[in-house]
C-alpha cells in the first residue's frame, strides 16, 4: 500500500506588498448586583474574601476605593468555595489576598497553597488571639484591624512585585525586541487628540477594569495638569496597567496607552535634553527587583551575555534605597531571588543608541525620594558579574553587574533598518496594524484596519486598508472574507490608477494567494502571472516584489506536482532576495523554506533538510518565539526526519511545531490540523491504530471547516482514513474513503497530478485485502503510468507503484513478476535515497520473501540479511520493523527445516515488539503465530496451541470480527486439534474460519475454496 507523504507547510508571500462572584462597582445609581469578572489590566490583582461582607455600606465602599488607587481590579467573594474556584483558575495575575481570620486558620492555611497567590492580609476585630498561629504562614504579612494599614502594606507590595514583572530576556537580543521597537516608532508617529485619546483611555478603562472611579474621574479632569512622569510614579495604575501591557504585549492595552507611552517618551527626551550638560559622561545606578528563579538561573548561564529591558526602566542614584526598599523584600516571596542590578551608563551609548533617561528629583511624584533616573524603552545592558550579597538570613540576594551597550549587534540593526523601509508607505495606526500582521496578530490587526476603513478619507486609504485587512483575514483563515477585501481594494485601484501601476499587482498578487489556499491553482496561477506582467514593466528586475511573485508561482506549481518548474521558480526568487536584502531578512527564509519543500518532494532529503534548517535559523533571529511560520518550519523538519527513518527527531519537531500553534492559533486552525496529522502518522507506525485514526478525524474535522468541499488536502485526509481502515480490517469503510478522495482529486487536480496516482494506488490495495486481484492490477498500473509522466524517473513514489505491483503479482503467483517489479524499486530506492534508507529494507524484505516463495531459500536468505542489516543500522534498537526482519529471517529457517534457527529468530522478533508495541498490538499476534507454526511443525502441539491461542486473543481484540486474519487463526488452530485427533473441536474452528471468508471474500475466492473444502474433508472422519 502506497503510504502518502503529508503536504509540507508552504510559507506564502501574498502580504508581503505591501464563575460569577462579586466585583465591586462604585456606581451609586446602580444596584450592586454579581457579574461576571472582567479582564485585568494589571499584573496583579486584589481578592477580598469575608463571609460577613455588606456592599451598601459606607464603609465597605470607602474601602474600595482606598483598595482601588493600587489595584485596579478589586473581587469580592462572601463564599469560600466560590473563592477558591476562583483562584484556582487564574493564569496570568498573581493574586494579594484580604481574608477574614474568622474564617479561621484552616481556610488560609489551605488557600496559601495556590502559586498564583502573593500575599494575605489577614483582617479581624482583635490582633492578639490570630497573631501567634499566623506567623507559621510565610503568605500572611499581617493582622490588621482597619483597612488603612493594609492599604499601606500593600502599595508597597505590589510595587515590588510589579518591579519583579518587568519583560527581560537574556542571552541575546529576543526576536520579540525588534517588532517592538518598530511598534515604539509607529506609536510615537502617531498625532492624535489628545482630550478626545485620553477621554477613550478612561472610558476604556471603566468597561474593561474596575479602576477607581474618583481616579478615572482625576486623569480624565486633571491629565494636562501634570507631566507624564508625574502620573507615571504616582499612586496610580498608569504605571501598573503600562507594565502589564508590555510583558504581556497586550495590544488592547497599548492602543489605549499609546498616547501615554508617546507623552513619556517625549517628556524624557526633553528632560535629558534639558540636564545632558549637569550629568557625568560615566556614572552609576542601581534597581533592585525580585526574579523568578527560573529566570536567574538563566541569567547565571549568560553571565558575559546581553539582555534587554523592554519597557521603561525606573533605576536609582540610590544604593540602599534599591537594595533594602526592593531586592530584599522580594526574598519574602520563596519562588523568587533578590536582585539588584548595579548598572553603568556610558551617555555616549545612550545617544548613539538614542536612549534618553532623565533624573525625576523634581518631577516624580514622590520628589526626591529615591533619586530616581528613568530609561526610556528597550534598554539593553551586557552582564558583567554576578555576586551574591552576604546576608546571614538568606542566600537569595545577588548583585548583578550591568553596562550599558545599546542595541550594537550589527545584524540586527541592519534588519530593523531595512523592515522600517518597507513600512515607509505606511505611517501611525495604518504602521502599527501591519506590524501586528507580521507578529501573527492578525485579529488585532483586523480590528484596527475596520476602525481605519470608517474614518478613511482618500480612496489611497481605502484601497491600502482593504489590501491589509484582506491579509489578516488570509492569514486567520478566513479567506471569502479575504477574497472580498482584496477584490475591494482592486476595484478601487482599476478606477484611479493606470493599468501598469505595481498597486494593481499588489492586489492580484493577494487574490492569487486566497485562491491558492482554497485550493483553486489554476485560478491562483492566473492572478500571479497578471500581477508578475505588470511588476516586470513597473519595478527593476531585482525588486524584492517579483521574488514574492517568482515564490508564488512556484508554490503552484509545486501544489500541481510540477516540481522543475516549482524549483525553478524559487531559484529565481531567491536569487533576487539574495541581492535586494540584508542577509536575514524573514523573506529569504520563505525561499529556503519552499525550496525544501520541492526537494521533499523530489526525495531529495539531505538538500530539503539542508534548505529547512536555513529557513529557520533565519525565522528564530526575525520572528517572536512563538510565531506560527517557526511551527511550519519545524513541522516540514519533522517530515523529512520521518522519511529519512529517524521517528524520534521527527516526533520532537512535529510536537514543537503543535506547541506553538497551541500558544499562537485558535483552537481549530488549519496550521494545528498539519501537526495533528503528522502526529498520527507517528501513532500509525507504532501500531496505535485507533489512536492513531482518531487524530486523522479530528484533522479532517478541522480542516473540514475552513476548506471549499472538493479541495485536494481533504482528499488526502480521506486517504489516509481509507489506510488505516485497511490496516484495522474495515474495508468497506476504508473503500468509502478512499473513493471520496479520488472523487475530489479529480475535480481539483490535473489528470496527471501524481495524487490521483496516490487514490488509484490506495483502492487497488483494499482489492487486494479483498482478493479482488485483477482490479487491483489494473488500478496500480494507472497510478504508475500517471506517476511516470507527473515524477522525475528515480522519485521514491515510483518505486511504492512497482512495489505495489507486484504484490499483486506475488499474490496470484506469478512470481517472475512481481520479482521484476520488486527489484525495479529497489533499483529506483538506490539511485533517490541513502544507502541505509529503511526503505531498501523494504525492497529487500520484499524480494526476499518471492526467493522464498520460489525456492530458492539461499537468496532468500541474503535478501532478508541485508534488509535486517540496513534496519539495524538505521532505525532503534527495538523498532518493530526490527522486528519484522527477524520473523522474516524465521519465515526461511522454517522453509529450510532449520526449526531450532527460526524459533531463535521468531523468538528475538517478540522480544522487541513486546518492549515497543501495545499489549494487543496486532504483530504481537503474527508473532505468537509464527512461534505456533515452528512448534507445530516440531510436532510439539500443546507448546503450538499456546501460541496459537495467545494470537488469536489478541487479534480478537484488535481487529474486526470478519478479519481475514482472524480466519487465518481460527484455521491454524483446528487443523492443530485434527492433528491432535480431537475432530469436534477441529470442526468448530474451521467452520467459523469458513465463516469470516464467506462473509469478507467472494465465493470463487481459492481460499474460500479451500476453506470449504477441509471442513467438509473433517465431517467425513467423524
Amino acid at each position: 500500500m502506497n503510504k502518502q507523504k503529508t503536504t509540507a507547510t508552504i510559507i506564502n508571500d501574498e502580504a508581503e506588498m505591501s464563575s460569577t462572584n462579586t466585583v465591586i462597582d462604585t456606581n451609586k445609581h446602580a444596584a450592586m448586583l454579581p457579574r461576571p469578572v472582567r479582564r485585568s489590566l494589571q499584573n496583579s490583582l486584589l481578592i477580598w474574601l469575608d463571609t460577613d461582607l455588606d456592599e451598601f455600606k459606607d464603609q465597605y465602599k470607602k474601602a474600595i476605593e482606598h483598595l482601588r488607587d493600587i489595584l485596579v481590579s478589586v473581587i469580592t467573594f462572601t463564599d469560600v468555595d466560590e473563592c477558591m474556584n476562583f483562584l484556582s483558575k487564574l493564569e496570568n495575575e498573581k493574586v494579594f489576598m484580604i481574608v477574614s481570620s474568622v474564617l479561621g486558620q484552616h481556610i488560609i492555611v489551605e488557600i496559601q497553597k495556590y502559586p498564583q497567590l502573593i500575599s494575605i492580609y489577614a483582617l479581624c476585630d482583635n490582633q492578639l488571639i490570630h497573631e501567634e498561629w499566623i506567623k507559621a504562614i510565610p503568605k500572611v504579612k499581617g493582622v490588621y484591624t482597619q483597612i488603612e494599614p493594609i492599604c499601606d502594606a500593600l502599595r508597597i507590595d505590589h510595587e515590588v512585585h510589579d518591579r519583579a514583572m518587568i519583560p527581560i530576556s537574556f542571552n541575546r537580543i529576543d526576536p520579540l525586541f525588534m517588532y517592538t521597537q518598530l511598534l515604539k516608532e509607529a506609536l510615537l508617529d502617531i498625532e492624535d487628540d489628545d482630550t478626545k485619546t485620553i477621554k477613550e483611555f478612561v472610558e476604556y478603562c471603566r468597561l474593561e477594569g474596575d479602576a477607581s472611579e474618583q481616579t478615572l474621574e482625576k486623569i480624565e479632569r486633571e491629565y494636562r495638569n501634570h507631566s507624564p512622569i508625574w502620573w507615571y510614579t504616582g499612586p496610580y495604575f498608569i504605571y501598573s496597567m503600562l507594565n502589564c501591557g508590555l510583558r504581556l504585549m497586550d495590544v488592547d492595552i497599548i492602543m489605549k496607552m499609546s498616547f501615554f507611552i508617546r507623552h513619556l517618551h517625549n517628556h524624557i527626551a526633553e528632560l535629558h535634553h534639558q540636564q545632558q550638560d549637569s550629568v557625568q559622561r560615566n556614572f552609576q545606578v542601581f534597581r533592585g527587583q525580585g526574579l523568578s528563579i527560573e529566570d536567574f538561573d538563566k541569567m547565571k548561564k549568560t553571565e558575559g551575555g546581553l539582555m534587554s529591558f523592554n519597557n521603561f526602566l525606573s533605576t536609582s542614584r540610590n544604593r540602599d534605597v534599591s537594595l533594602n526598599s526592593f531586592a530584599r523584600p522580594a526574598i519574602m516571596n520563596s519562588n523568587s531571588v533578590g536582585i539588584l542590578f548595579v548598572m553603568n551608563i556610558d551617555t555616549g551609548i545612550c545617544a548613539q543608541s538614542s536612549i534618553p533617561f532623565a533624573k525625576l528629583s523634581e518631577i516624580s511624584y514622590y520628589k526626591n525620594q529615591e533619586e530616581e533616573i528613568l530609561f526610556s524603552t528597550h534598554t539593553i545592558f551586557r552582564i558583567d558579574r554576578i555576586e551574591r550579597i552576604e546576608d546571614e538570613n538568606t542566600d537569595r540576594l545577588w548583585e548583578v553587574h550591568l553596562t550599558i551597550i545599546g542595541n550594537q549587534d550589527d545584524d540586527f540593526n541592519k534588519l530593523t533598518a531595512h523592515l522600517r523601509e518597507e513600512f515607509v508607505w505606511a505611517t501611525g495606526w495604518a504602521r502599527f496594524a501591519h506590524i501586528l500582521i507580521q507578529t501573527g496578530e492578525s485579529a488585532k490587526a483586523e480590528h484596527l484596519y475596520k476602525v481605519l476603513l470608517e474614518n478613511a478619507t482618500s480612496h489611497e486609504q481605502r484601497s491600502s486598508y482593504n489590501l491589509q485587512l484582506g491579509t489578516a483575514y488570509q492569514n486567520m483563515g478566513e479567506y471569502s472574507k479575504a477574497l472580498s477585501s482584496y477584490e475591494q481594494s482592486l476595484e478601487i485601484n482599476k478606477i484611479f490608477l493606470p493599468p501598469n501601476h505595481p498597486e494593481l499587482a499588489a492586489s492580484y498578487n493577494n487574490i492569487g494567494g486566497v485562491y491558492f489556499r482554497m485550493g483553486e491553482f489554476l485560478k491562483a496561477l492566473s492572478f500571479y502571472e497578471q500581477a508578475l506582467d505588470i511588476q516586470k514593466i513597473a519595478l527593476h528586475e531585482n525588486h524584492p516584489y517579483l521574488a514574492s511573485c517568482y515564490s508564488n508561482i512556484g508554490n503552484v506549481y509545486s501544489s500541481t506536482g510540477e516540481y522543475s518548474k516549482a524549483l525553478s521558480s524559487y531559484e529565481r526568487s531567491l536569487e533576487i532576495r539574495a541581492i535586494a536584502l540584508p542577509p536575514n531578512h524573514p523573506d529569504l527564509a520563505v525561499s529556503y523554506n519552499n525550496i525544501g519543500n520541492v526537494y521533499s518532494h523530489m526525495g531529495q532529503y539531505s538538500q530539503a533538510l539542508s534548505s529547512y534548517e536555513r529557513s529557520l535559523e533565519i525565522r528564530r533571529i526575525g520572528l517572536p518565539p512563538n510565531h506560527p511560520d517557526l511551527a511550519g518550519l519545524y513541522n516540514n523538519i519533522g517530515m523529512v526526519y520521518f522519511d529519512m527513518g529517524e521517528y524520534s527527531k521527527a516526533l520532537a519537531s512535529y510536537e514543537r511545531s503543535l506547541e506553538i500553534q497551541k500558544i499562537a492559533l485558535p483552537e481549530n486552525h488549519p496550521l494545528s490540523a498539519i501537526s495533528y496529522e503528522n502526529i498520527s502518522r507517528l501513532y500509525d507506525k507504532v501500531g496505535k491504530l485507533s489512536e492513531a485514526l482518531s487524530s486523522y478525524e479530528r484533522t479532517l474535522d478541522i480542516q473540514s471547516k475552513f476548506l471549499p468541499p472538493n479541495h485536494p488536502q481533504l482528499a488526502s485526509y480521506y486517504n489516509k482514513i481509507g489506510m488505516l481502515c485497511t490496516k484495522m480490517g474495515d474495508y468497506v469503510k476504508a473503500l468509502s474513503s478512499y473513493e471520496r478522495s479520488l472523487e475530489i482529486t479529480k475535480i481539483a487536480l490535473p489528470l496527471n497530478h501524481h495524487n490521483l496516482a496516490a487514490s488509484y494506488n490506495n483502492i487497488g490495495a483494499v482489492y487486494v485485502y479483498m482478493g479482488e486481484y485483477s482490479k487491483a492490477l489494473s488500478l496500480y498500473e494507472q497510478s504508475l503510468e500517471i506517476q511516470k509522466i507527473a515524477l522525475p524517473e528515480n522519485h521514491p513514489l515510483l518505486a511504492n507503484s512497482y512495489d505495489n505491483v507486484g504484490r499483486v503479482y506475488d499474490e496470484v503467483g506469478e512470481l517472475s513478476k512481481a520479482l521484476y517489479s520488486y527489484e525495479r524499486s529497489l533499483e529506483i530506492r538506490k539511485i533517490a535515497l541513502p544507502p541505509n534508507h529503511p526503505n531498501l529494507a523494504t525492497s529487500y524484505h520484499k524480494i526476499g520473501i518471492v526467493y522464498a516463495k520460489i525456492g530458492d531459500y539461499m537468496k532468500a536468505l541474503l535478501s532478508h540479511e541485508r534488509s535486517l542489516e540496513i534496519r539495524r543500522t538505521a532505525l532503534p534498537p527495538n523498532d518493530p520493523d526490527l522486528a519484522v526482519s527477524y520473523n522474516n529471517v524465521g519465515v526461511v529457517y522454517t522453509n529450510m527445516g532449520d526449526f531450532p534457527k527460526a524459533l531463535l529468530y521468531y523468538e528475538k522478533a517478540l522480544d522487541i515488539d513486546q518492549k515497543y508495541l501495545a499489549p494487543n498490538h496486532i504483530d504481537l499476534a503474527s508473532d505468537y503465530n509464527n512461534i505456533g507454526m515452528v512448534y507445530d511443525k516440531m510436532g510439539d502441539y500443546s507448546k503450538a496451541l499456546v501460541s496459537y491461542e495467545l494470537s488469536l486473543e489478541i487479534k480478537k481484540i484488535a481487529l474486526s470480527s470478519n478479519h481475514l486474519d482472524l480466519s487465518k487463526s481460527y484455521s491454524d488452530i483446528g487443523i492443530l486439534y485434527e492433528k491432535m485427533g480431537e475432530y469436534s473441536k477441529a470442526l468448530s474452528f474451521l467452520e467459523r474460519a469458513y465463516e469470516i471468508l464467506k462473509q469478507s471474500l467472494p465465493p470463487t475466492h481459492p481460499n474460500v475454496v479451500k476453506s470449504q473444502r477441509d471442513v467438509e474433508n473433517l465431517k467425513k472422519k467423524l
